[in-house]
């Protein structure tokens, strides 16, 4: 038979899900598996958006909407971000998409031409370099080190640009680190982009999820001129424990957002209209169960912070939001453990799992080799024992 897609086959697969099929995979064998992979909030979706969307079925909402998602939604979309960071938006520039990592997808698809490059801060999530490649994108990996708080700085990134650049992508709050740019830092890496006529895509999908009494600053805030390059992204899934409802949306200038809209119109339509008007009332309701879940974030946080640095050979720096720990494991490199040789974070995870039942995320496919990724997006009870199972691993218990 002929050759499949050159392009297709180029890609790699997403390294959490891996994971995660794997752990599964284990417990239907009757092995007991903590998980620390998959970035999901282990809380119900809270009872009036599950409601909502009780009734939209009843009320025969359940056709065809608008390829960039129902009215009331968008509307719903601009009110949030106004309330939340001060940015003001049209309805008619917003599109619904299915979940945040699929508007990231279509604004990739949109914004490159074969051979752009886009300039990718490491550790950065998976997905962002596979997309990239997807949209015929070249990468270009700057390094955010642990030093400097897996953060890049306005020189890295002038450093970093040629003529081929088309675009900054930027995860903040960061998946996998935790990580939050301050305003200051922001304000110098748009400096850049202005200066280089680049655009940048924000995926904010975490910025409910920030602790401490950090504040969090929106990019397309920082000004007009910014906000005409900005492609945000953003969605309902972290922040209202929805991660299954695949609601994400995607807002730029007029010209960004119709494009985005016309290839979503031919790709997959509008994302399901029930979970649509769920996602009117996560963003219009209550907000009071997003505190909630961002206070037992944090304290898990600090737990987990904490407990970590108690273990000889690892370490860990205190991440500022999301729900992600940066595990640094180089301390380990060279040493046996559980008859495997530890060189990088994919031999210390697989090891991990095989011997001690605990799945985290290896790290190299993130740009990071000598980390791996823990979520705290679990029950106290789980990170404790995963905790305990890991430090007896590491002890050689």
């Amino acid at each position: 038979m002929k050759k499949l897609s050159d392009l297709a086959a180029a890609v790699t697969g997403s390294t959490t899900l891996a994971i995660s099929a794997m752990a599964k995979q284990l417990r239907e064998e009757g092995q007991d598996v903590i998980g620390f992979g998959a970035g999901e909030p282990d809380f119900n979706t809270p009872a009036p958006i599950a409601e909502a969307a009780v009734k939209a079925i009843y009320d025969g909402q359940t056709r065809y909407t608008p390829a960039a998602g129902i009215v009331p939604l968008r509307k719903a979309v601009c009110a949030r971000l106004q309330a939340d960071c001060g940015i003001t938006y049209d309805h008619s520039q917003i599109v619904i998409t299915s979940g945040a990592k699929h508007a990231v997808y279509l604004a990739l698809q949109v914004l490159l031409n074969p051979g752009d490059e886009v300039i990718l801060p490491a550790p950065y999530w998976v997905s962002y370099y596979e997309m990239i490649k997807l949209a015929g994108g070249v990468p270009v990996i700057v390094e955010g080190t642990e030093a400097a708080d897996f953060k890049i700085t306005a020189a890295q990134l002038e450093g970093a640009v040629t003529g081929r650049t088309k675009l900054l992508v930027l995860n903040n709050p960061s998946n996998p680190t935790g990580m939050l740019y301050a305003k200051d830092e922001l304000e110098a890496l748009c400096r850049v982009c202005t200066a280089r006529d680049l655009y940048i895509l924000s995926d904010e999908i975490y910025y409910r999820l920030v602790y401490g009494g950090k504040p969090f600053v929106s990019v397309p805030s920082l000004g007009g001129e910014i906000k005409a390059r900005t492609i945000l992204i953003n969605g309902v899934s972290k922040s209202y424990a929805m991660t299954g409802w695949r609601i994400g949306y995607a807002a730029a200038n007029h010209e960004i957002a119709a494009m985005i809209s016309n290839y979503a119109s031919h790709a997959t339509g509008a994302p399901a209209t029930i979970a649509q008007y769920a996602a009117v009332e996560a963003l219009t309701g209550a907000q009071t169960p997003v505190e909630e879940m961002r206070d037992v974030f944090e304290k898990r946080r600090d737990d987990i912070v904490r407990r970590v640095n108690q273990i000889d050979g690892l370490s860990c720096i205190t991440p500022d939001g999301a729900f992600y720990v940066m595990l640094n494991i180089q301390a380990l490199a060279g040493k046996t453990l559980g008859g495997r040789m530890i060189q990088t974070g994919d031999d210390f995870a697989m090891a991990l799992l095989e011997q001690a039942g605990v799945a985290v995320v290896p790290c190299g496919s993130f740009g990071a080799p000598g980390f791996v990724r823990l979520t705290y997006a679990a029950s106290t009870e789980a990170i404790q024992e995963g905790l305990n199972r890991i430090e007896s691993f590491v002890r050689g218990v």
